[in-house]
């Protein structure tokens, strides 16, 4: 599922995520939930004093991409079993169901160069969710029929969706409504197990607030670029024109990063988030900087790789005078403890796991 960054700096340029549909709206009262299954590190060279604009993801070089259990991607006519996490059997047929959830959401197209990648994604989540609905058991936490079908009346009228007819989107896309709810139930329970958490090791103080406020003003008197980027070694450099070309035709940027681009931020479609350009390398700070919103780059040659760079906005301190007010700042910090609490509490979940693949 689509993951909601919070941001303060997205709420005062009103600036929305990419994907067809928006899943923040599942549960109102915990809008502010993140599922905690991003695994990207932050880059120590772009990271501001104040986590405002702290960058999501980082600009990195190419990381090798860890060893995962090969399965195939297509569909047979015969159940089989996937994986068995903590006893709890993943099929074939769920991994099918969850992938066109994952067509459905993201608007990326399944084809010969991006499928095992996009099924072994859905499959690591789907060892996720099966962790999150067996430890929100373990903590008494019962989510109904009832509430799976409020959230999905709150799905339908965040995007826009006519009441009851999330059905016929279900049916357009192939999705089953039985993965949809049991999606939809993991990741309640998942919201209010970390809530539950997150309430008991204590909230955020005042003294954070003002301290957070302090280092925003500072950061605020700076111009930032908010920025993706594709990234392409050199060994696949004959890929480089190739993209570039189709970028011209098919402006989908999010698309041919989640495809193509070597960096961790493939996974957020190449999203950088809000960067200072003096953390970017000189050849990149020269042709960001002459970049209009919403214009995607020609190839950058970076040492022996390249980059493909999207800007989407810019923040001028001179002509954008608002400040984050208190309340701004509060709901940042408390959506980052949540942030941090779920990523934490799933990788925990992963290491305990006793989880068995099949062939």
């Amino acid at each position: 599922m689509k993951k909601i960054i919070f941001s303060i700096m997205a709420i005062i340029l009103s600036i929305s995520n990419a994907g067809a549909f928006d899943f923040s709206s599942i549960d109102p009262r915990l809008s502010s939930d993140r599922n905690g299954s991003s695994n990207t590190k932050t880059s120590e060279d772009s990271a501001e004093k104040s986590k405002v604009f702290r960058s999501p993801q980082s600009m990195t070089q190419a990381v090798e991409k860890k060893a995962s259990p090969s399965l195939s991607p297509i569909k047979s006519s015969t159940v089989k079993i996937v994986a068995v996490v903590n006893g709890d059997i993943i099929s074939s047929e769920d991994l099918d169901d969850r992938v066109k959830a994952f067509i459905m959401s993201s608007q990326i197209p399944v084809n010969d160069e991006n499928k095992a990648v996009i099924y072994q994604r859905v499959l690591s989540s789907t060892i996720d969710e099966k962790l999150k609905v067996q430890e929100a058991e373990k903590n008494g936490i019962n989510i109904t029929e009832a509430d799976i079908d409020a959230s999905i009346a709150n799905f339908e009228a965040g995007n826009k969706i006519g009441k009851g007819k999330m059905k016929n989107v279900l049916k357009e896309y192939g999705v089953s409504e039985k993965a949809f709810r049991e999606q939809m139930k993991a990741d309640l329970a998942w919201i209010r197990l970390i809530r539950q958490r997150v309430e008991r090791e204590g909230g955020i103080s005042n003294k954070d607030v003002q301290q957070e406020l302090e280092n925003a003003k500072k950061d605020f008197s700076t111009s930032k670029y908010q920025l993706s980027e594709i990234f392409i070694s050199s060994k696949n450099k004959a890929r480089v024109n190739e993209v570039s070309e189709a970028l011209k035709n098919d402006p989908r940027f999010e698309y041919y990063a989640f495809q193509f681009s070597e960096s961790p931020t493939a996974s957020a479609g190449g999203q950088l988030g809000w960067i200072n350009i003096d953390s970017l390398s000189k050849p990149l700070q020269k042709v960001v900087k002459n970049l209009k919103t919403g214009e995607i780059s020609a190839p950058i040659k970076v040492g022996e790789d390249y980059y493909i760079m999207k800007l989407g906005q810019v923040y001028n301190p001179s002509s954008n005078k608002h400040m984050p007010t208190e309340k701004e700042i509060r709901q940042f910090l408390e959506n980052q403890q949540l942030d941090t609490t779920a990523t934490k509490y799933i990788q925990q979940l992963r290491q305990k796991a006793v989880i068995e693949f099949r062939g």
